[in-house]
């Protein structure tokens, strides 16, 4: 038992495979002169807007209000210090001082909805994914707990604490997990056996929150108990207080065999708490531990010893069956999966589900703007936090495997690896059954991050833990760049909801806005920070779009359309569209985003922007020439010559379609964007089905075998990523276009189905025929290697978008 224990700081290089330095934009005015009109306007309250005593009707009007406010192109804040700014310096003021502006309206997580109980009632959780059994309360400052042990292997001890490959476990995560009040977790450690259980629960006399207990099941599958001897495990759990308050240490003793009393301390929010362990080892070096945190303790109180029986020993291993039993139960009945599934891979659905709701994460911090270059102030030289108000909290996915390497919260992945059960279609959908509450305070925490011109910033590091594990040039955040807006598939799922059971407050929908990316024309858009003055890459990555090297325009300039974004801002304006019509907003502003629909959706304004008609495929649109390559240059650096591998252009670009087929080429296919009658369908299915293009026998490839790029290295130490691998989540957008086309009259209705059966045969077979393998789901998978998983393991995420592709369940997208 301890008081505390320290982060890693190990910064693995992998965590850089999928991410680079953005460029940012040069000064556009003296430096020096906008930080003295800064210093010299310095006034004004920007500290958090609190929700009032407001009436229904008053919250709905400023939510709509909000709406408007951020979905017009660009909104000056007028708060006060910065519009008197004069001199050369105020435009590049005006700038940054927008970036880290809140958007002026109340917050998200100040509505009733996520008060009172919601909010009691996920006070406690596994909320600390970085780590393989970690305990903390949604609260900025926190007492947490959690679980460490070392071992002996081959004379050498080793530690295990937080998550890593180099660890090599045979497997870690959550078989069952409610995301709510009970998880059950399976590790294997080198033969050591360790089974984690959580449990929490409200009762008598216990404090805000509730009590909460753990299990600890350790056991050894060496062959004799002499070998078992020889690498004996030392557990450990701690506890702390984020605080800085101390901790009192109980006894070292129990009296009659009793629990132990070991530690207490006090806590604003919870009151006096007191820990308790009660445990049994067996002869065969087998251990059974378990740990009662009870809240809201009084020296008084005749309740504590009732409380300790019920978690801990035989009342504790009644609870955890019957949680267990239920947990299985509703997950057969909500995704009805028994007549569908080959019974064996059942388990593998669950445990998909369980780690995506175990991975649930909470972060507090604040995150770090990047200013323009050469720009400075007297808060910092090259960067300034955002106010209080912004990315102080974020209760988000996470991604266990993931934080390992890059524990950031990330817009892309919450919305993609929110489709699965968090922030995104998956989430909603599967918790429209399952907890869609959770899902709400996600998304909720996401939107009060939005800044006064509708941006999040893409990556948020908050706290120490998660900055221990990032390397400091991906800190930043850069204001001219975002993700794709994929809380609008969220979103749109969650307007279904509204409609047929009506769960969700007009007042939340009220705050949702949209981040456009408006391109050099009427009706074109592209993604912002990409390096057009790069020399070692073969192709400049856009790791906004998310889909980081997928290969664009081979030079860079504001003459791009890319195809993607243009389908991604049709599901934005549908969705604000229904929106406005949900909320009776007879207004300017729902003509606008009917037009703006309207124009998004125009089959043949879509075809002339980016349809190749010798093919039947669609494409971005830039300054491109395939004639590029990367060469080792001799390069003299003072005295001494370095080999370095740069990009060769052997012939100028020009601007035209850039011809590279794959996931990108297949958007306006994945949106239902194309009419069911027409003959590029025809085609879509074409390039689908065709195995020397993207279909195996495991999933679609992201990009086309015959690609120049396909398979090809960014740059020396940059390997191939969004270039041939298969990937869940846009296979499962693939999937759930060809089950709406399936189920549309038109002539290529019958192709559809059948091509939507074998894929989803394909991707549901080798995705749990790697979990059964290797005990893990993986980021991406092999399309050269038999399907086999690459990338970060224990990678719920996206791939947990298997529990919809078994149960069959697709968003509305197309509707």
């Amino acid at each position: 038992m301890t008081g505390g224990g320290s982060s890693s700081t190990r910064r693995p290089a992998a965590a850089a495979r999928s991410r680079g330095r953005p460029v940012a934009s040069e000064p556009e005015q003296d430096a020096r002169r906008a930080a003295v009109a800064a210093r010299r306007r310095a006034r004004g309250d920007h500290g958090p807007l609190r929700l009032m005593d407001l009436s229904p009707r008053t919250l709905m009007l400023l939510g709509i209000a909000t709406v408007a406010f951020v979905s017009v192109a660009i909104v000056a804040y007028t708060g006060g210090w910065w519009e008197e700014a004069e001199g050369e310096g105020s435009a590049t003021l005006r700038t940054v001082m927008r970036s880290i502006t809140p958007l002026q309206a109340p917050r998200m997580m100040d509505l009733p909805q996520f008060q009172s109980n919601h909010k009691e009632s996920l006070y406690w959780g596994t909320y600390r994914p970085n780590v393989y059994l970690g305990i903390r309360a949604r609260t900025p400052v926190s007492v947490i707990a959690g679980l460490m042990w070392i071992g002996l292997k081959n004379g050498q001890y080793f530690l295990r604490h937080v998550c890593q490959d180099s660890d090599e476990l045979n497997t870690y995560g959550w078989t069952a997990h409610n995301g709510r009040d009970y998880g059950r977790q399976m590790l294997v450690d080198h033969g050591l056996l360790l089974t984690t259980s959580f449990l929490k629960e409200k009762g008598e006399g216990s404090g805000f929150g509730g009590d909460w207990a753990v299990r600890l099941d350790a056991d050894n599958e060496r062959s004799s108990i002499s070998e078992a001897q020889e690498s004996t495990t030392h557990l450990f759990f701690y506890i702390a207080d984020e605080s800085g308050k101390s901790i009192t240490m109980g006894s070292d003793a129990a009296s009659s065999g009793g629990p132990v009393h070991l530690a207490s301390g006090s806590n604003e929010e919870i009151g006096d708490w007191e820990v308790y362990l009660k445990s049994e080892v067996s002869i065969k070096s087998a251990a059974k531990i378990d740990i009662a945190f009870l809240s809201g303790v009084a020296s008084t109180s005749p309740m504590i010893e009732e409380r300790i029986s019920k978690l801990t020993g035989t009342m504790l291993s009644a609870r955890l069956e019957s949680k267990q039993k239920d947990f299985e139960e509703r997950y057969n009945k909500i995704f009805s999966v028994n007549d569908k599934i080959d019974p064996r891979d059942i388990s593998v659905g669950r445990a998909a589900l369980s780690n995506l709701l175990g991975g649930i994460g909470y972060f507090y911090g604040q995150s770090k703007i990047a200013l323009p270059k050469g720009f400075t102030t007297e808060l910092n030289a090259c960067n300034v936090s955002l106010p209080a108000k912004m990315g102080i909290n974020i209760f988000r996915i996470g991604l266990r495997h993931c934080i390992l390497l890059f524990p950031a919260a990330h817009s892309f992945q919450e919305g993609f690896c929110g489709m699965r059960v968090s922030i995104s279609y998956s989430l909603v959908v599967i918790n429209r059954r399952w907890d869609v509450h959770i899902s709400m305070d996600i998304i909720g925490h996401w939107l009060d991050l939005l800044n006064s011109d509708g941006w999040i910033p893409r990556e948020q590091i908050l706290g120490a833990e998660a900055l221990s594990k990032v390397p400091e040039e991906f800190v930043l955040q850069y204001p001219s760049n975002g993700n794709p807006p994929t809380l609008f598939l969220a979103i749109r799922v969650m307007l279904f909801i509204i409609k047929s059971i009506h769960l969700i407050n007009i007042s939340y929908l009220g705050h949702i806005s949209c981040l456009l990316f408006i391109g050099k024309y009427e009706g074109t858009f592209y993604w912002h920070g990409r390096d057009n003055m790069t020399t070692r890459e073969l192709n400049p990555k856009t790791l906004t779009s998310g889909l980081d090297d997928y290969p664009r325009a081979s030079h860079p300039n504001d003459e791009e359309r890319h195809v993607d974004l243009r389908c991604w801002m049709l599901l934005a304006t549908n969705c604000m569209r229904s929106v406005a019509e949900f909320l009776k907003m007879d207004s300017a502003l729902e003509k606008e985003y009917y037009k703006m629909s309207k124009q998004l959706s125009d089959f043949g304004t879509l075809n002339k922007l980016h349809l190749d008609d010798m093919m039947g495929a669609y494409f971005d649109y830039g300054n491109h020439t395939e004639k590029v390559r990367l060469r080792w240059y001799n390069i003299k650096d003072k005295d001494a010559m370095r080999r370095e591998l740069l990009r060769e252009t052997e012939q100028p670009p020009q601007l035209q379609l850039v011809p590279h087929v794959g996931y990108v080429s297949l958007f306006p296919f994945m949106m239902g964007a194309i009419p069911p009658e027409s003959w590029v369908l025809e085609k879509q299915l074409d390039l689908i089905s065709n195995t020397s293009i993207l279909w195996t026998d495991y999933g679609l490839c992201s990009l086309s075998r015959t690609s120049s790029i396909y398979m090809k290295r960014n740059t020396e130490h940059d390997p191939p990523y969004w270039r041939g691998a298969i990937w869940i989540n846009m296979n499962y957008m693939i999937l759930s276009a060809l089950h709406h086309y399936a189920h549309e009259d038109g002539p290529y209705k019958g192709r559809a189905g059948e091509l939507y059966e074998k894929l989803r045969s394909n991707l549901i077979r080798n995705i749990a025929q790697n979990y059964h393998e290797t005990g893990f789901f993986w980021e991406n998978y092999d399309q050269k290697n038999k399907g086999k998983g690459k990338g970060a393991r224990s990678f719920t995420g996206w791939t947990s978008l298997v529990v919809l592709i078994m149960a069959e369940s697709y968003p509305t997208l197309h509707r």
